[in-house]
């Protein structure tokens, strides 16, 4: 498990840079954290790692963006979605087993769907307003 306090927003981006340089295609990641914690922030990030130039932006309207670089990026937001039942009706279990980085915000609506490699990255916003962000399942 990784441990990381990051102190803004450039360093939380740096994050997913990081992230971005090592995380091998078909790997699926579980996002958490509160609105505003910096979750599309580590996903600008893995982004920039990737050779995107294309602006990234949170999915919630649309549930789910696409992005084309040296790998692709699929960015999942399931808030809107009511659980398992809609998310397969979407076809969203296809984006579970891809090419490329599937990046999956809410996860926890489709939890018992999440392949067993599945890596899981939490941000907590703290007092300071400095970002605690725990990774599990792959080593930073």
């Amino acid at each position: 498990m990784t441990h990381i306090i990051s102190k803004s927003t450039e360093e939380t981006q740096e994050v997913g840079k990081k992230l971005g340089a090592i995380l091998p295609s078909g790997s699926v990641i579980a996002l958490s954290g509160s609105l505003g914690a910096g979750k599309t922030v580590l996903v600008k990030g893995v982004a920039q790692a990737l050779n995107i130039n294309e602006a990234i932006v949170s999915p919630t309207f649309t549930i789910v963006q696409e992005y084309d670089g040296s790998m692709m990026l699929h960015h999942l937001d399931l808030y809107r979605l009511s659980g398992e039942d809609e998310f397969e009706s979407m076809g969203g279990e296809d984006f579970l087993y891809t090419k490329g980085l599937t990046f999956i915000e809410w996860s926890e609506k489709i939890e018992s769907m999440l392949p067993d490699n599945t890596i899981y990255i939490n941000i907590d916003i703290k007092e300071d307003l400095s970002r605690d962000i725990t990774i599990k399942g792959i080593e930073l």
